[in-house]
């Protein structure tokens, strides 16, 4: 257990408890709270892993670590789980251990750009980034700020992710990225760099939406933009 983790687990004064499906996940003030709603994402990153490549799954914006440990939960997938926040990182690996799945979970306490080698490939990709309205933030005094505000039009962390997927997500891969509802769902797909295609969302009327995003070109020219007609 790090310095942190035991700091967190000993100072028991203002942790939270909530179920998240058949999970008990631990949180504090410092992180944001798990959104039932969310276990959409989960189940539904469930249900693809029985068809998805061999291989871990990384979900990037991690949190507590509750969307990744619900998705890979029942299964013997490893999960390479990234986050910017240390307190974040430390509950992901409490909640990995309370969850039966320590020995399956890889926390990284990283910022995105830096979080994976680069010849590192993936065949799922889960992203749950901030995507509040910088301009709506305060209407969450609870949440902390950092892990809510996706800035001016809610996908500044998102596309930042899309850019890890893009690096990271193996041919014939899968990512699920979760957004907002209403015309976040096609902003993203209009964002997406060639060889990404969003092709199905599903959302939760009121409070966000989780989109399918798949690999329909090999890595190498998904990163060079050129299709199998080019020449150079």
């Amino acid at each position: 257990m790090t310095t942190l983790e035991t700091v967190v687990v000993t100072a028991r004064r203002g942790v939270r408890i909530v179920q998240f499906g058949p999970l008990r996940i631990s949180y504090d003030q410092r992180v944001l709270e798990p959104r039932p709603w969310t276990a959409l994402q989960s189940r539904w990153a469930n249900q693809l892993i029985g068809t998805a490549a061999p291989g871990p799954v990384l979900e990037l914006c991690s949190g507590a670590g509750q969307i990744g440990l619900l998705a890979v939960h029942g299964t013997d997938r490893r999960l390479v789980a990234v986050d910017a926040n240390p307190v974040a990182s430390a509950f992901h690996r409490i909640n990995a251990r309370a969850a039966g799945l320590e020995d399956q979970v890889e926390v990284r306490t990283s910022y995105l750009t830096d979080a994976c080698a680069e010849d590192e490939l993936f065949p799922m990709i889960l992203a749950d980034p901030p995507w509040v309205l910088r301009s709506q933030v305060d209407r969450f005094p609870d949440d902390p700020v950092r892990a809510i505000d996706g800035g001016e039009d809610g996908l500044d962390v998102a596309r930042q992710c899309i850019d890890v997927i893009n690096r990271h997500l193996d041919d014939d891969g899968v990512a699920l990225v979760q957004v907002g509802d209403g015309p976040q769902v096609q902003q993203l797909a209009d964002a997406l760099p060639y060889g990404l295609v969003a092709t199905e969302h599903r959302a939760e009327p009121g409070r966000g939406a989780v989109v399918k995003v798949v690999a329909t070109e090999p890595r190498q020219r998904r990163l060079t933009g050129r299709g199998s007609g080019a020449r150079g």
